[in-house]
């Protein structure tokens, strides 16, 4: 008696069909991710700029030289390689509200915004002369 090895028709067309209704379940998960990418982007840049401008105004409150910083353009130049107030290419920093004075300090609310998707976040700046 001769025996054959291998997998029927039917069972090769079972394992395509499958394969096909897992990967058009799966698919749409994962076409969209530059929008979570832009997302998560602008968020971890406003928390860096939030971070610094916390840490830049904690050396002023010590006594310390701080980094000038007289409005919201500024603040970009707090983060490493900040550079003419802009924290990173395709980004751009806009003031919301100024003259915020709380205990002889002003605080300038932000808004940060990545330029290729148009989204928007804001933080707050304490300005330090």
């Amino acid at each position: 008696m001769r025996y054959q090895s291998g997998f029927t028709l039917i069972e090769l067309v079972m394992v395509i069909v499958i394969l096909g209704l897992l990967s058009a379940v799966a698919i749409p998960k994962f076409v969209d991710l530059s929008d979570d990418a832009e997302d998560a982007a602008i968020a971890g840049m406003v928390g860096g700029l939030n971070s610094a401008a916390g840490v830049n105004f904690a050396i002023k409150a010590t006594g310390n030289t701080a980094t000038t910083v007289t409005d919201c353009q500024h603040a970009g130049a707090l983060l490493a390689g900040g550079a003419s107030g802009i924290p990173a290419p395709g980004y751009t920093i806009a003031s919301l509200t100024t003259n915020l004075t709380v205990e002889g300090d002003t605080i300038d609310n932000c808004v940060l915004t990545h330029t290729a998707s148009s989204k928007t976040a804001n933080f707050i700046t304490t300005r330090v002369d």
